[in-house]
């Protein structure tokens, strides 16, 4: 797990207060490998935590974009939406709100 990581699991804790567990390392979808950094199943919402942005990171390479703008499209295709969050926005303020979010959508069987 990334310090990121590590730093939105702390941060989540708290913004949850007592409910919305996430599952790490989610994997999604049927038949590949994909996986989300954190994952709430049953309302199918996801948070990648996009590091590596200024050090040109996977994520930022060609290649690592294309591979994660075809990620992202299958996920919603399979009906997920997708939190993209940068360095900065791990904080407390966003995940309240993500978490928030969560708690008024209904839970899919």
């Amino acid at each position: 797990m990334s310090p990121l990581e590590r730093k939105f699991t702390l941060l989540w804790v708290h913004a949850i207060k007592g409910s919305t567990e996430m599952v790490v390392e989610h994997k999604f979808h049927p038949s590949r490998k994909w996986r989300f950094d954190f994952a709430h199943p049953p309302t199918k919402v996801a948070i990648e935590i996009e590091g590596g942005v200024y050090v040109r990171g996977r994520h930022q390479r060609p290649q690592g974009f294309k591979n994660d703008c075809e990620k992202y499209f299958h996920a919603g295709l399979l009906g997920w939406r997708v939190f993209r969050l940068s360095p900065n926005m791990v904080n407390a303020p966003t995940l309240e709100k993500i978490a928030a979010f969560i708690r008024q959508l209904p839970i899919e069987n």
